[in-house]
């Protein structure tokens, strides 16, 4: 499967699911079940972020490294970062 393709139909669910976050808060829903539904949304976003991120470390960084030197530096940062932000997050 296309990864492009799987990307955006993972973030399609998650803009669904923010709309319906939406809607909640607009038919006044319950706070806890808003609450639940944030969650998840937010669950969503952290595994497609970390599925991104592999990808990245699997190709961009993994191809830096291979011809090392500054980019491979630069490609290393970058993914350190990156995860330094996901663990805060």
């Amino acid at each position: 499967m296309n990864d492009k393709a799987a990307h955006l139909r993972r973030l399609r669910r998650v803009e669904g699911q923010v709309r319906g976050l939406q809607r909640m808060v607009d038919d006044d829903k319950y706070c806890i079940d808003v609450l639940t539904q944030v969650s998840a949304a937010t669950s969503a976003l952290q595994s497609f972020s970390l599925v991104l991120l592999e990808e990245h470390m699997a190709h961009c960084v993994a191809e830096a490294t291979r011809q090392g030197g500054a980019e491979a530096d630069i490609k290393i940062k970058e993914a350190a970062d990156a995860i330094a932000r996901l663990v805060r997050s």
